[in-house]
């Protein structure tokens, strides 16, 4: 081999070699990721190591306890897509009479969804970091699907365009024609805005397009709730209502939502936020509405994920938690001695 072969060679072998740093580096940086998110969000549950008992919140939780994410006999059935869908879902009202549940929705309430606190890139960083936890790798492209979500980005872009500019063609044409008219009678001619109307929605239907795409390329790598602020609500309403919402928000609170695999009450539940007993003494409900709504927007750090709840369903866990007014500890009533 030449002395210029053998040095072109060595070149491309350097370039392999750094080739092959940046995606070891680009792995290590996700996997460390995915360790710290699982750190913050999902080890008070499943425990350091994915086994069962492990994490401190584990036996405070009602059943289904959490999943032995170190048995590899059993997370290795499910796909990577799998595990994304648990983590990243609706939360469905397992009340009987809620929402409807197929066979492969996952409905524990008490597996909390990160669908509306963590951007999908995180969310894969997690689901690697879990696969790792059964001695297997994560098989999912996640680069790959970036650069999709970007090729829909441009292909809607393209498509928006063309739309664009054949409704301001057919605009134009029937406002030369409304102009011709106009001249020839010797009066005003309204713009015929049917002739183009065809056109309009189509544009708009492009452009409905674009913006899915684009919210979903930003899903990606940035944090579907942050920066957004819960705007105050109106909780006015009848004694009746109230009534009725403190009703749904408390089947809601225990089926939908699962509040109880993280807070107690009544000294049953779990112990990763605050017991909730003494709740409608403690928290406005203003406050309580915000929060459900939107934990991050309000305290960047806290565990607590927002669950999707809509504005019907926060309204009504609001008025259930002001419904919480045990007695301090020290209040309670004495014991009755019993007669002699």
């Amino acid at each position: 081999m030449s002395a210029a072969r053998l040095q072109l060679w060595g070149a491309l072998v350097g370039l392999a070699g750094i080739g092959a740093l940046i995606a070891g580096g680009c792995a290590n940086e996700q996997q460390k990721k995915g360790q710290e998110l699982y750190a913050h969000y999902c080890m008070h549950c499943h425990g350091e190591h994915g086994r069962q008992n492990e994490g401190f919140n584990w036996s405070s939780m009602p059943d289904p306890k959490p999943k032995d994410l170190s048995n590899k006999s059993e997370m290795s059935t499910f796909k990577d897509e799998d595990i994304f869908n648990t983590v990243s879902r609706d939360m469905k009202d397992t009340s009987p009479g809620g929402d409807k549940i197929g066979d492969d929705d996952f409905a524990v309430p008490t597996m909390p969804t990160f669908k509306y606190t963590l951007s999908e890139e995180e969310i894969w960083a997690i689901v690697g970091y879990v696969r790792t936890l059964h001695g297997m790798k994560l098989e999912f492209k996640v680069d790959e699907r970036k650069k999709e979500l970007a090729a829909g980005v441009q292909t809607a872009q393209g498509a928006f365009d063309q739309a664009k500019q054949v409704y301001e063609a057919a605009e134009k044409k029937a406002s030369e024609e409304a102009e011709k008219k106009s001249a020839a009678l010797k009066k005003d001619v309204d713009v015929d805005e049917s002739a183009y109307a065809k056109e309009q929605a189509a544009m708009g239907q492009a452009k409905k397009a674009l913006d899915a795409a684009q919210t979903a390329l930003t899903n990606f790598s940035m944090r579907p709730g942050k920066g957004v602020n819960v705007a105050r609500p109106d909780m006015t309403m009848t004694p009746d209502q109230a009534a009725q919402a403190a009703e749904t928000g408390k089947r809601l609170y225990a089926n939908k939502y699962g509040c109880n695999g993280c807070h107690s009450l009544g000294g049953e539940g779990g112990k990763v936020g605050p017991a909730l007993d003494r709740a409608g003494f403690r928290l406005n409900g203003t406050w309580v509405y915000r929060w459900v709504k939107n934990p991050q927007a309000m305290k960047p750090e806290t565990r607590m994920p927002a669950l999707g709840l809509s504005d019907a369903d926060a309204k009504a866990v609001t008025m259930y938690l002001g419904t919480l007014n045990a007695p301090k500890a020290d209040e309670a009533p004495a014991a009755v001695k019993p007669a002699s």
